[in-house]
């Protein structure tokens, strides 16, 4: 049961993290400002500020049950991130510095047209919010639980527009750079977390639970029989998979990119993405170690055994039961900084992306800089609004969130990466042939997520095709497929848009 003191710590939590917020955010004079923080910012709070966005709550309580129920194989994936991290380094990142660009798709824009670039850009407004609404569910779960142990039945609306309006609050007033020094001070809070979570099941049981584990076979790292294809947790999908994903994630979708792009230059974004992947495989390794020490705190109990309704509630039930007075609302302050520092930096992406890939391109008219900050700020109040949808609409799937989060954001990365793939590759492709494969690979992803998740389930249990970290791979190469054999009716003479190239390497205002 849950104290005074922990309310007392979480409400203290969101009021100082609105304060904070807006007192490292600066005066936003521009979309420069509000989009790419000056283009001033240290590249290790960008580092910081890219893995407390990829992490959300989905990470806090959904990898911890993971190991609970299997074991830490888990973290063949954060191999193939790091991979990835490195490509999107030396092959993306000067394309974008080159081409002095405020978002991911705007060198779409300069290879293809307008057309492409607002096609690419409203794919990832919706594939975030469906994504991201999952990622606010996860938040909502655990905070549900607790009123309901104090006696008060929230709803998961109510929850989930409170934890929407306060990260809105910092998110339209201060832009990207309050939502990277706020992501650096929640990351931080929820790493700790997650250290101190084991630091107390350790000092109450000792360190039995990891001899327990590794006798279970619960320490195994690589995973090498089972069906590669279907088989999400063997090392073939995680690391060639988690690569593509990386690739995608990190290198084509605008919530990263307007980090990367927020950096002072092209060596500092660089520096950035590949330690974030450095940091990524640590903090893996930190809940998987959760996991297995709340699977021996609990003494081998399934979910089920334990009364729980869902299997991402094994954590927060920790924390509410096993933990005392004070602490208890430290960690859950650190879940809904997870959730926080998530919903901030999809806002803030979502924001610009609609101002630059969408309303920037459909009038008439030039867009000066203050309307555009206008529209920006609008669009984050719209945004954050609409996160509601989709957490509701999932709130009753009763699998793993993380893996439905990573799948549905998987549907759309493909077609993203294959895009960015034939602009550079493909001298003899145009607006057409882009539009049209792009189209092509995001309806064969979504046709796979559908079937596995609906049509073949049985019930209610997905029926899995492909394992959901090839869904990238597969839209980028349907798209190469789709937009190469288009491109072939152009002959050898078309004449693609270039992107202009500067000194990349100097520091820019």
């Amino acid at each position: 049961m849950l104290q005074t003191l922990d309310l007392a710590v979480i409400v203290i939590y969101l009021l100082a993290t609105a304060v904070l917020g807006l007192k490292l955010s600066g005066k936003q004079k521009g979309l420069t400002d509000y989009f790419l923080g000056g283009r001033d910012l240290p590249w290790w709070a960008v580092c910081l500020s890219v893995v407390a966005t990829e992490t959300s709550a989905l990470t806090v309580i959904g990898i911890p049950v993971m190991s609970y129920l299997g074991n830490i194989s888990f973290l063949q994936m954060a191999i193939g991130y790091l991979l990835g991290r490195i490509l999107v380094a030396f092959l993306m990142l000067p394309r974008y510095y080159n081409g002095e660009m405020v978002t991911a798709y705007a060198y779409l824009g300069k290879r293809f047209g307008p057309s492409t670039q607002t096609t690419a850009g409203i794919t990832f407004l919706v594939t975030r919010l469906m994504a991201d609404g999952i990622r606010v569910l996860a938040a909502a779960i655990p905070l549900k639980l607790i009123f309901a142990g104090i006696g008060i039945d929230f709803s998961y609306f109510t929850i989930i527009v409170v934890l929407s309006l306060v990260t809105i609050a910092y998110t339209f007033i201060g832009g990207i750079r309050a939502v990277v020094w706020v992501d650096v001070a929640q990351m931080l809070l929820y790493v700790f977390g997650g250290l101190l979570a084991i630091i107390v099941i350790t000092g109450d049981i000792g360190w039995s639970w990891l001899s327990d584990a590794a006798s279970a076979d619960k320490l195994k790292f690589f995973v090498f029989e089972g069906n590669p294809i279907t088989d999400a947790s063997t090392l073939i999908p995680s690391v060639i998979g988690g690569a593509i994903f990386a690739m995608a994630s990190h290198g084509a979708a605008q919530i990263v990119v307007q980090r990367l792009l927020a950096c002072r230059t092209r060596a500092e974004a660089q520096k950035a993405i590949i330690a974030s992947g450095v940091v990524v495989f640590f903090q893996f390794a930190i809940f998987l170690a959760v996991g297995l020490a709340l699977w021996g705190y609990f003494g081998k109990q399934s979910p089920g055994e334990l009364g729980l309704t869902r299997d991402d509630e094994v954590f927060p039930k920790f924390i509410i039961e096993g933990l005392p007075a004070g602490v208890s609302g430290l960690l859950l302050a650190g879940i809904l900084a997870a959730a926080m520092s998530t919903l901030s930096s999809s806002l803030s992406a979502l924001s610009s992306s609609t101002v630059t890939d969408v309303y920037g391109l459909i009038r008439k008219t030039p867009m000066t800089d203050e309307e555009g900050l206008r529209v920006g700020r609008w669009a984050t109040i719209g945004w954050g609004l609409a996160f509601i949808a989709p957490a509701a609409f999932f709130k009753s799937d009763s699998g793993s969130i993380v893996i439905l989060a990573l799948g549905i954001a998987g549907i759309t990365y493909g077609a993203l990466l294959g895009s960015f793939a034939l602009g550079l590759f493909n001298k003899r492709a145009r607006t057409a042939d882009a539009n049209i494969a792009f189209v092509c690979a995001a309806a064969t992803t979504m046709t796979m997520f559908v079937l596995e998740k609906w049509v073949l389930a049985v019930d209610g249990v997905p029926h899995v095709v492909v394992a959901w970290q090839w869904y990238p791979l597969v839209g980028v190469i349907v798209t190469l497929v789709v937009g190469g054999l288009l491109s072939m009716r152009h002959g050898s003479d078309a004449s693609p848009v270039t992107v202009p190239t500067t000194n990349a390497d100097q520091p820019r205002v």
